[in-house]
């Protein structure tokens, strides 16, 4: 049975871990070797989102040896530097998709801003997907790691075992975060899943124009998600209707946009059918298929059928179904391409 915490628990074991953080970072900042290690965190507190948890785990990365320092934050990545970058790799999508290569952790903050100076269209779709498709993978095994995470505290009460006090107080966080209670691990299990890349990177084609949009050159906004918050950051769309106060919703950095639009369709009542149709082909022991997926999308677009039909068209023509099975290679962000002003 999983216990529920209340505000004087949270805020003792709060107070408890801020204690050691406090010891733990005195440590680091006074080590007896005279070596400074940097710290991991084990466990956020907070409600951020994943968007937030990750951005702030890139900070301060260096590129591995051999490649750019693209730490540089006044100046926006350009098609040519990407385009060398990857040759150097010797990333590309036909080799990802031959299984023949990882995919680098290459994270890119934005999306260059001369994409659309891209003469042949081939060449524009290879680069948009080839940047957009680490960050997809990346938010994915975010995700992953919370639902194995999940998974085990299930294991836990259902062999009526205890339960940790910080395995508690993290249960507590995401199901607040998912909309679910804290003792519905089937409904939590629902949510917390990932996208697959084919679907993923099909609709930030669409909804980006291959990262070509307005919104995607000046807000980081890959998935065209709306926002009423004022609080947010977002963009007006050209020939708003008149009385209407929806923007685009704007990010930092592409990963924000990307873990915006995974938490949208796991959490979002208008894709409860998407979340129930991944869980039955979780099931079924298939890998889950983003062409059937799409079929459930109809609500993300004014378009209905034909946005499917669209998203499909997308996922056929430039072979994405053999993008699901790709995987990130190297332990650490290889580089970072920060958004310039």
């Amino acid at each position: 049975m999983v216990h529920h915490f209340s505000w004087f628990e949270r805020a003792s074991i709060a107070l408890v871990l801020l204690c050691l953080m406090g010891v733990g970072g005195a440590m680091i900042l006074h080590p007896s070797t005279g070596v400074t290690t940097a710290p991991k965190a084990i466990l956020d507190l907070s409600a951020r989102t994943h968007a937030e948890i990750l951005a702030s785990e890139f900070d301060g990365l260096t590129t591995a040896a051999g490649h750019p320092d693209f730490s540089d934050t006044e100046r926006r990545p350009s098609v040519r530097l990407l385009e060398g970058t990857f040759a150097r790799m010797g990333y590309s999508l036909d080799a990802v998709k031959s299984g023949g290569i990882g995919v680098p952790r290459l994270l890119l903050a934005s999306i260059p801003g001369d994409m659309d100076e891209l003469a042949e269209p081939k060449d524009r779709k290879a680069l948009f997907l080839s940047s957009v498709l680490p960050l997809v993978l990346e938010v994915n095994d975010s995700i992953r790691a919370d639902r194995v995470r999940l998974e085990n505290i299930r294991n836990l009460v259902q062999d009526h075992q205890r339960v940790p006090a910080l395995e508690r107080l993290w249960l507590t966080t995401i199901a607040e975060r998912y909309g679910r209670p804290e003792t519905d691990f089937k409904g939590l299990l629902s949510r917390m899943d990932v996208v697959p890349p084919s679907l993923a990177l099909a609709q930030a084609a669409v909804e980006s124009g291959w990262g070509t949009s307005r919104f995607a050159r000046d807000g980081n906004a890959l998935f065209g998600q709306w926002t009423m918050a004022r609080s947010d950051k977002g963009l007006v769309p050209q020939g708003r209707d008149k009385g209407k106060t929806h923007r685009i919703k704007a990010f930092d950095r592409l990963i924000d946009s990307v873990a915006g639009y995974m938490h949208n369709l796991n959490t979002h009542r208008a894709y409860g059918d998407f979340r129930r149709q991944r869980s039955t082909q979780r099931r079924t022991g298939g890998a889950l298929s983003g062409h059937d997926l799409a079929g459930t999308l109809g609500k993300y677009s004014e378009r209905g059928q034909h946005y499917i039909d669209t998203l499909r068209r997308v996922i056929d023509a430039n072979d994405l179904r053999r993008l699901d099975d790709a995987q990130l290679r190297g332990p650490v962000v290889t580089a970072l391409l920060t958004r310039g002003s």
